[in-house]
């Protein structure tokens, strides 16, 4: 067996395989079943795996919070594979790299460490500010509704926070409990004296049933609806009259306000079938517009689509899901015809004929030289040239194609 070597091993002529340390070579295993260099190849993959796992380490201590003790661990018991290791590289290499991940993790877990601090004393401050704006609600707010629905929302936002100082954590949280008890005792003692206000309620709220009455036979559509609006907005702002009084209330109002939107919608629904209808005719009408296709006698043509845009015309409007459509398929007559007009103007353009057929000529002389440079490089074997030459005798064709349809629109 031939003798191999690595920069950081070899294989002696019996097959035995060394690795060189700081302490000197020590034999690593033996080899028989094939050359040096698969012998080194395949000692060198057992380094790449220990080094694999180094860098893996060195990544997990970088990006987490490793504890102490589990890094530890996890460096000795890589020193120990090193040391034992059957493998050929810079094993001395991969120690030092160890060495320094100790200092390294420790470094790391006090930044994290470091790092969840400064979390908590940023949850602090901000169920600090939570409370404070608890307290201010609970002090100050007379508008109870919304009132109530931002101390909700103040509640989810401290569950959400990330947790704090236990003891100074306690501490805040007796404080908002004791500013949603005063809020909520504020907004009781403000609905006891309400009842004495609902019998006002009740008035406002029989005007705007009149109101409402009024309108509900109305067919000016628009600003009847908004009139609507409006009233619904003053019927939730007016508050509440008493149980029975607001039942009655609301069913006359909701009457007058769903014949008002009945009639709208019956009116509507008859609009929407007249607009059907304009769609069904300008169905026909472009069917007749397609029957120009194919375009033979362009005059012709442009001469009965410019009748059929002036009925089109005078249909009117239709359905906004069907107008793109109709509009879309007119279109694509209308660019046909223009299309053919175009054609029959360059038939009678010689300047354009002949700027053809020199193409064609043109084409017709380059793919033949193509085809003669693919046969030649077959002959030769040069197979980089050939598929060169055939991906631009390709090309080449399509163009050509393309071309002779161009001169045959112009020859008709």
């Amino acid at each position: 067996m031939s003798t191999g070597s690595h920069s950081w091993g070899r294989v002696a002529e019996d097959g035995t395989v060394y690795v060189c340390t700081a302490d000197g070579e020590r034999v690593v295993g033996i080899w028989q079943a094939g050359s040096p260099d698969e012998a080194l190849a395949f000692f060198t993959r057992r380094f790449d795996s220990l080094a694999t796992e180094v860098s893996l380490l060195e990544r997990r201590i970088a990006t987490t919070d490793l504890a102490p003790g589990q890094v530890k661990a996890t460096i000795a018991r890589l020193h120990t594979a090193i040391d034992e290791a059957k493998a050929v590289g810079d094993l001395d290499g991969l120690k030092r790299r160890l060495d320094a991940l100790t200092e390294q993790a420790d470094v790391r877990h006090q930044e994290n460490k470091a790092a969840r601090d400064r979390v908590r004393a940023e949850a602090i401050e901000v169920k600090e500010r939570i409370v404070a704006e608890a307290e201010q609600i609970a002090a100050e707010a007379t508008h109870w509704k919304s009132g109530g629905e931002r101390l909700k929302e103040l509640l989810d936002e401290w569950k959400a926070a990330p947790h704090g100082d236990r003891q100074a954590e306690a501490a805040l949280w007796k404080r908002m409990s004791a500013a949603r008890s005063a809020f909520a005792k504020r907004r009781k003692s403000y609905f006891a004296t309400l009842e004495e206000e609902r019998e006002g309620v009740r008035e406002r709220k029989q005007q705007l049933v009149s109101r409402a009455e009024e309108l509900a036979s109305s067919t000016d559509w628009a600003a009847t609806a908004a009139a609507y609006r409006d009233l619904m907005t003053q019927w939730k702002e007016a508050g509440r009259a008493d149980r029975s009084a607001e039942d009655e209330l609301w069913k006359k109002f909701r009457a007058a306000q769903s014949a008002f939107f009945d009639a709208r919608s019956s009116a509507l629904s008859a609009k929407d079938n007249q607009l059907r209808e304009r769609a069904h005719a300008k169905e026909a009408l472009l069917t007749e517009a397609e029957q120009l296709l194919p375009v033979n006698d362009a005059k012709a043509a442009r001469a009965s689509l410019r009748v059929i845009h002036q009925r089109w015309d005078k249909i009117g409007s239709v359905p906004r899901e069907a107008q793109d459509r109709l509009e879309g398929g007119l279109k694509k007559v209308d660019d046909a015809v223009r299309k053919a007009e175009d054609i029959q103007w360059r038939r009678t353009n010689p300047e354009a004929l002949s700027r053809a057929r020199d193409t064609v000529d043109q084409i017709r002389k380059t793919v033949r030289s193509l085809e003669d440079q693919v046969k030649q490089a077959t002959e030769r074997g040069d197979e980089t040239t050939r598929q060169r030459a055939e991906s631009a005798l390709e090309t080449r064709r399509g163009w050509l194609a393309e071309a002779e349809r161009t001169l045959a629109d112009l020859t008709g």
